[in-house]
């Protein structure tokens, strides 16, 4: 089975109702880790509908921050619902248009994983920043940290043992502490750390939590959109009869996202 067929991100007010209403909070927490000390001009790789370069510019107040996502949809979402000083712009995380050395920082929210060559995008941040200046990135933990993610392949498997092929914990390894640590030093960035960052996620009902599935964004819901009705309906009872249901009717979550920062060392020292 291709798996990469159903990595499907366009639209951003479908990829806001499926995940980034949870990536909202954790761009926050993420920027507290950071710690950043500022700087003029920062950059957004893989910047999607804008969460993360939007939090960026009312914490940092940079002069500028530069999004840039290969989805034209994705940019022209970020570019609507974002105030200036942000821009935004379709290219490629493994060639980036700006010159060596050109800003003080790299972020990356969620989008490593869905790269064809993670290193490359990862040496591409580290050439861009200025001696001393910070590449960071942040990716959800697929294997272990998104239970209603698990709930949900569970399901699918339960009705469809293929399904098992398209889980994004099988597929996306770099999701894990050490092969982001390895990551980062392979690019020759020092002061290397990583952190779990955690969030809630609670669903009104379980309409809440199935019908963003019915939007075809990313793995999960485009595996949604290739099945028939009558598979769909088999695969949404299934996941219905397992998720812990509250008294209330909310089903309630939580989800974690791995954190890792660097530095480019100082020209001629070693970090």
């Amino acid at each position: 089975m291709d798996e990469q067929r159903f990595d499907v991100w366009a639209a951003g007010d479908a990829y806001e109702r499926y995940m980034g209403r949870w990536s909202r909070p954790v761009a926050d927490r993420f920027l507290t880790w950071l710690d950043g000390d500022g700087g003029p001009r920062w950059l957004d790789v893989g910047c999607g509908t804008g969460a993360l370069t939007a939090t960026l510019a009312a914490r940092y107040r940079p002069r500028v921050v530069l999004g840039l996502d290969r989805s034209a949809g994705f940019v022209a979402s970020a570019r609507a619902a974002t105030p200036a000083p942000a821009r935004f712009a379709v290219a490629d995380a493994q060639a980036l248009p700006v010159r060596d050395g050109w800003c003080d920082g790299v972020v990356s929210g969620l989008a490593l994983n869905f790269l064809p060559a993670p290193g490359a995008a990862v040496a591409e941040a580290a050439r861009v920043v200025r001696p001393r200046g910070l590449v960071a990135a942040y990716v959800w933990d697929y294997a272990d940290g998104l239970a209603f993610l698990h709930r949900f392949w569970d399901a699918a498997v339960a009705v469809d043992p293929a399904a098992a092929a398209l889980h994004e914990g099988r597929r996306f390894p770099l999701c894990h502490p050490d092969p982001l640590h390895d990551l980062w030093t392979r690019a020759g960035l020092h002061e290397v750390a990583v952190t779990a960052i955690e969030v809630p996620v609670v669903f009104a009902d379980f309409a809440d939590l199935w019908e963003p599935f019915l939007t075809g964004q990313g793995p999960a819901p485009g595996y949604v959109a290739a099945l028939t009705p009558l598979a769909r309906d088999g695969l949404r009872d299934e996941l219905a009869r397992s998720v812990p249901t509250r008294p209330d009717g909310s089903i309630a979550f939580t989800a974690r996202a791995w954190a890792v920062r660097g530095r480019r060392p100082a020209r001629g020292g070693s970090g």
